[in-house]
């Protein structure tokens, strides 16, 4: 048989398996994400004002993301079904016609969370879109992407934040 990688989503005969973490080490793990939403200027007013046909599209969005994290295992094949210690998303109207989303995952264990991050992220912007789209069906998702990991042998990844952070600015 060929030799594998201890850590792989590949068998010894190339077939995608479930990664076996039983041999790692349970350390913290956290992971962040983000996701852009752009949108019209009068959706984002009507956003701020809490003035959208289906109520409070924050609110909404933001259980949404949280519920995604805890079933990310049921929606992306391969992942582990882990016990989140801590599920956090923010949703932050920007002056230039956008809404920043961003979600963060801890736990203590063998794998880490950037899936749940990441799946946070997506799936509060799919919610913000779906809440707002018989306003306005134009609104894009855009650069969702893992901003920061912590814990496990990989170490930590801080991404490069110039590219997004020049384009958004916080509502006043």
């Amino acid at each position: 048989m060929p030799s594998v990688p201890k850590f792989t989503h590949l068998d010894a005969q190339g077939h995608a398996q479930m990664v076996d973490v039983s041999d790692k080490a349970v350390t913290v793990r956290e992971a962040r994400a983000e996701a852009i939403v752009r949108m019209l200027p009068s959706t984002l007013e009507r956003l701020i004002a809490g003035d959208m046909p289906k109520g409070d599209v924050f609110a909404v969005a933001r259980i949404a993301g949280i519920c995604a994290a805890k079933r990310t295992h049921d929606l992306i094949p391969l992942c582990h079904a882990l016990a989140l210690s801590a599920v956090e998303v923010e949703l932050a109207a920007c002056a230039n016609d956008a809404v920043r989303i961003r979600t963060r995952c801890k736990l203590n264990g063998r794998t880490g969370v950037e899936m749940e991050a990441l799946t946070a992220a997506s799936v509060a912007a799919l919610t913000l879109y779906d809440m707002c789209k018989a306003v306005d069906r134009g609104m894009c998702i855009e650069h969702i992407r893992l901003i920061e990991k912590s814990g496990g042998a990989s170490g930590h990844f801080l991404a490069d934040d110039t590219d997004v952070a020049a384009t958004l600015r916080p509502t006043t």
